[in-house]
């Protein structure tokens, strides 16, 4: 993010009150109105809805610097999804009116905001035709290249190599296949030594080559 759009976005998200919770505490409850825009200042938020058969689908997750739900904001949608804190979460929460305003003004903020809209939209649509189309390790493949590219922290520049910290109920609740499918096709990527998987620590060794073995499944 460029400098000048982060000092913005920190000077005005940080006139009002700091707050924190803990780990899996719900922020916003599917169906209630939110309380403002939240700001992360430092830890994760999963954005989720429940199935008809009660399993937890992960839609999306927000790290530091973004600010949600903005749906709710800028199109007056009512809110069906959960927000829960994956991690102890530290965050600001302005008036939406205020936040509205703030971003109409700035339009360098706008085009920031525009920009992480579409980065989010690849994934999703990356993510639709892995679904629609795709075998169970396809699937896989594509949702662990989504959560590298965006959380994991680089090792190795030259090969490409990024490690993060992510579960195998959190790869099946974004993916819509069931633990034991991750399981079994992690063990495949494994096998063939792309990633290394202990202690709900991925590996990825290239990332580059990841994408290329699921550009040629």
């Amino acid at each position: 993010m460029d400098a000048a759009v982060l000092k913005k976005l920190n000077s005005f998200f940080s006139q009002y009150k700091l707050r924190k919770c803990k780990k899996n505490e719900i922020l916003i409850l599917s169906g209630e109105d939110p309380k403002g825009i939240y700001y992360i200042k430092d830890g994760y938020v999963k954005m989720y809805g429940i199935s008809k058969k009660g399993d937890e689908l992960i839609l999306n997750i927000f790290k530091p610097i973004s600010f949600f739900p903005m749906n709710w904001a800028i199109n007056n949608t009512p809110n069906i999804y959960y927000y829960e804190a994956m991690t102890p979460l530290t965050f600001w929460q302005a008036p939406k009116d205020k936040t509205l305003t703030f971003i109409k003004k700035n339009p360098e903020i706008l085009f920031d905001l525009l920009s992480r809209v579409y980065t989010g939209v690849d994934g999703i649509i990356s993510r639709m035709t892995y679904l629609m189309t795709g075998s169970a390790y396809a699937r896989l493949v594509a949702e662990i290249i989504i959560y590298t590219r965006r959380f994991g922290k680089i090792l190795d520049t030259i090969h490409d190599t990024r490690r993060l910290k992510i579960t195998e109920k959190q790869l099946a609740t974004s993916s819509g296949m069931t633990r034991e499918t991750v399981s079994r096709e992690m063990k495949r990527l494994k096998d063939k030594r792309l990633v290394s998987f202990t202690r709900n620590e991925l590996t990825i060794f290239d990332t580059n080559r990841l994408e290329e073995e699921l550009e040629n499944y």
